[in-house]
């Protein structure tokens, strides 16, 4: 589902009723405080119409997120002496993503912070071929019907 959704979207019903607090209120996309910040300043930044996820979000709307995501993490590093960010994204079945509407987690991070937010093992799944092969055939095909 795309565009304006019923409330049972927790991210929604934020936006609509204006309950979060608030990093930055944007047409495109906002920035709000999670319940269960990761670190200090830990940020979420959602597209303010509903799309589920990097699938069947419009490219101008993912570009106004990551432009958001720039501002956000660059002001971490300014008002929190954040060394570098993390930006954390899951789209799909099988990606842990926990709220179905199209978010990105900015985690500020500090050196020896004593966290870490980089997955600890490899996947388990085997594909048959050569996968790098297969996306870039699968990429260069979508870049060819543009043309």
């Amino acid at each position: 589902m795309t565009g304006l959704c019923g409330m049972d979207c927790v991210f929604c019903h934020l936006i609509h009723e204006g309950t979060a607090r608030w990093m930055a209120r944007e047409t495109e996309a906002c920035a709000f405080t999670p319940l269960n910040p990761l670190a200090p300043g830990h940020t979420l930044v959602v597209p303010t119409r509903h799309y589920t996820g990097v699938f069947d979000t419009p490219p101008d709307v993912l570009t106004a997120s990551m432009t958001l995501v720039q501002r956000v993490a660059t002001a971490m590093r300014t008002a929190l002496d954040a060394s570098g960010v993390n930006i954390l994204c899951a789209s799909g079945p099988g990606s842990e993503q926990s709220v179905p509407h199209l978010h990105f987690h900015v985690v500020p991070r500090w050196v020896d912070d004593g966290i870490s937010t980089w997955p600890t093992g490899i996947s388990r799944r085997r594909h048959p071929g050569d996968p790098g092969t297969q996306l870039s055939d699968a990429l260069n095909r979508g870049h060819h019907h543009r043309s």
